[in-house]
């Protein structure tokens, strides 16, 4: 059972928050669904199908940089810049984001929103299976859009690329948490991308994304996550490069540790889709 959080506007949401706010002129609500392949799920046709009241749909896909072979990494700031306007979405508006699954792909454009220097972002805890559990609507509307400028301001020390993480490994100056699961971690499950060598970043630590949350989608307290954290061997006197397939679920990672008080972490963007590719890139295997 999950136990009530306070909302905070800058990281984590209920759906009464959200409910409560739901008619306020400069709240942004985004549908950031996404899906793994062997999901079988088709997130423009569910948003279509029924979303939250005035929200829009974010594409993860294509609001990101199309130059990298690497998937959905971050965009450039003009381009997010761009997308946000057309979506009209602004300086002084509040964003809320969630995803079809509860928790999974809605922390990856919190973390964007984050990257690119806007702070009035949350998450909606649980996502719409919880907004929806809890007796609120959907509409098939699409909202009325009108162009708003945004002021960009990167903050680039919440993105590391390869380099940075290969230094951060070998000096061990870094706690590295991957949020994938403990199979693909160990190296004992193949990796869901053809070509992906199996195995983890040498020195990292696993911390599942779903046991930082609760049966119902929602995430846990924060008293909670640390205790996940520290049970997993994760370091956090140490500054934070949080990491997975693709970089998406370890945007959760990066939320919890926001939930915990702790500011001082990064996203790996690569992830393991560009780490596992690279043959003169060490891995370990084993827990």
């Amino acid at each position: 059972m999950s136990v009530s959080q306070p909302d905070d506007p800058k990281t984590l949401v209920s759906a009464d928050w959200l409910a409560a706010h739901l008619k306020d002129p400069d709240l942004r609500i985004f549908d950031a669904s996404w899906y793994l392949p062997d999901m079988g799920r088709n997130p423009k046709a569910e948003y279509a199908a029924g979303h939250i009241p005035g929200a829009r749909f974010f594409d993860i896909d294509e609001i990101s940089d199309a130059r990298s072979e690497l998937p959905h990494m971050a965009p450039p700031v003009e381009k997010f810049m761009s997308r946000m306007r057309a979506l009209g979405v602004g300086d002084g508006h509040q964003v809320v984001v969630y995803d079809g699954l509860g928790l999974f792909s809605a922390a990856r454009v919190w973390w964007l929103f984050k990257l690119m220097g806007q702070h009035n972002v949350a998450v909606l805890d649980g996502g719409l299976p919880k907004w929806l559990a809890d007796g609120h609507r959907t509409t098939k509307t699409a909202p009325t859009i009108r162009d708003r400028h945004m002021t960009m301001k990167p903050e680039m020390h919440r993105v590391r690329d390869v380099t940075e993480v290969a230094r951060a490994a070998k000096l061990q100056d870094h706690a590295i948490i991957d949020a994938r699961p403990a199979a693909r971690f160990r190296g004992e499950a193949e990796e869901p991308r053809e070509g992906m060598r199996s195995g983890h970043i040498p020195g990292s630590q696993n911390v599942f994304f779903r046991d930082l949350l609760n049966a119902d989608g929602t995430m846990k307290a924060p008293t909670a996550l640390r205790t996940v954290f520290v049970d997993a061997g994760v370091d956090l006197r140490k500054p934070v490069i949080t990491t997975c397939g693709s970089g998406v679920t370890a945007a959760i990672l990066s939320l919890a540790l926001e939930r915990i008080g702790k500011t001082d972490h990064a996203l790996y963007d690569g992830s393991w889709s560009e780490w596992g590719m690279f043959a003169d890139l060490p891995i370990a295997t084993g827990a």
